[in-house]
């Protein structure tokens, strides 16, 4: 399904405007190869919004048509499928929000990107999926000449807006080196970590560590509210030691006041955490804090949060049924 509307675009010129990379004439050397970008999300939108602003000629598709009209207005070309965005692009990139996602829009069915893809062309895939997928997309696409990095992205959507995403990318690196000006479009900090998949397998770990600093987060709150305290001044106390987080610094006082601007779907962080715990499955390894994670979340998107940020975790410990559920009352000090 289609996530939420993004946030508006910012303006297309002017040095310092936030969400928006600086002047394309201070980028040298940019290859000024065709590209398409398919899936225009929260995190798309502003991603080809940067790309556009980076001198990158530009073609959109997504499949709620209505998403391709900001970017028409800053000068992006509309494409009315896959098929025909890929169409002479030399560089396709892909956002989208799951396997089967990735799958309809590159490979399956008569309108794919597929069919239009020519020999010697790259295709870079920004959205998160299983490594098992990336590596499965890569050989189809070998088998007509066209090369495939997976680069998920981390950052939410304050980082595609500001082009300061960290990509992690899987793949060779003659193909990073000809994606690497794009990537620098959106991203602040590009990270090889070795062939396709690579880079998914680091996004799993990464939202490891998403589920449980934030989490973490969503509980000290509550237990400090419980207390009685001051959450404002304890926050602010807090960022000064060890237990700082970017989510303690960012998201806490969105979380103390029930606001969740959206930087990244819950429901996107849930099936990312599946997709960790698939991988750790496989490897005989157990995730207890990840698994409790997931099952919060699923609460939560059944009661209507999935399209909130993750921060909306907050909202687990608000619930009436919080004190009921079943969860083991440590034991006594003695």
């Amino acid at each position: 399904m289609d996530s939420p509307p993004p946030p508006p675009l910012p303006p297309a010129t002017g040095q310092g405007v936030p969400g928006v990379v600086a002047d394309p004439a201070a980028r040298p050397e940019l290859p000024g190869e065709a590209v398409a970008f398919l899936g225009l999300g929260a995190l798309g939108t502003p991603m080809a919004a940067n790309l556009q602003a980076a001198g990158f000629p530009l073609t959109v598709h997504n499949r709620n048509r209505q998403r391709e009209e900001a970017l028409a207005a800053l000068g992006a070309r509309r494409a009315p499928t896959p098929l025909e965005a890929a169409s002479g692009a030399a560089l396709l990139c892909l956002c989208l929000s799951d396997d089967a996602a990735v799958r309809a829009v590159l490979v399956e069915g008569p309108d794919s990107a597929i069919g239009g893809l020519a020999p010697g062309s790259l295709v870079i895939d920004f959205s998160t999926i299983a490594p098992a997928t990336s590596e499965a997309l890569a050989a189809r696409l070998a088998e007509q000449g066209v090369a495939y990095l997976d680069a998920p992205v981390t950052g939410g959507t304050e980082g595609a807006r500001a082009g300061t995403l960290s990509v992690l990318v899987g793949g060779s690196e003659r193909d990073l080196a000809r994606a690497r000006p794009l990537l620098e479009a959106v991203g602040s900090r590009i990270s090889h970590f070795g062939p396709v998949g690579a880079g998914q397998r680091v996004k799993a770990v990464n939202q490891v560590l998403v589920a449980g600093s934030y989490a973490a987060v969503a509980e000290a709150l509550a237990l400090g509210s419980r207390l009685g305290l001051p959450m404002a001044e304890v926050c602010a106390a807090l960022r000064e030691g060890a237990a700082d987080s970017w989510a303690l610094r960012h998201r806490a006082e969105g979380m103390l006041a029930g606001r969740f601007p959206l930087g990244f779907r819950l429901a996107l962080h849930h099936k990312d955490l599946l997709i960790a715990l698939e991988a750790a499955a496989a490897t005989g390894l157990t995730l207890p804090i990840s698994e409790r994670v997931v099952a919060m979340e699923a609460e939560l998107m059944a009661a209507g949060s999935g399209d909130e940020d993750v921060s909306a975790l907050a909202r687990w410990f608000e619930s009436p049924t919080t004190a009921a559920r079943a969860t083991p009352r440590p034991q006594q000090r003695p």
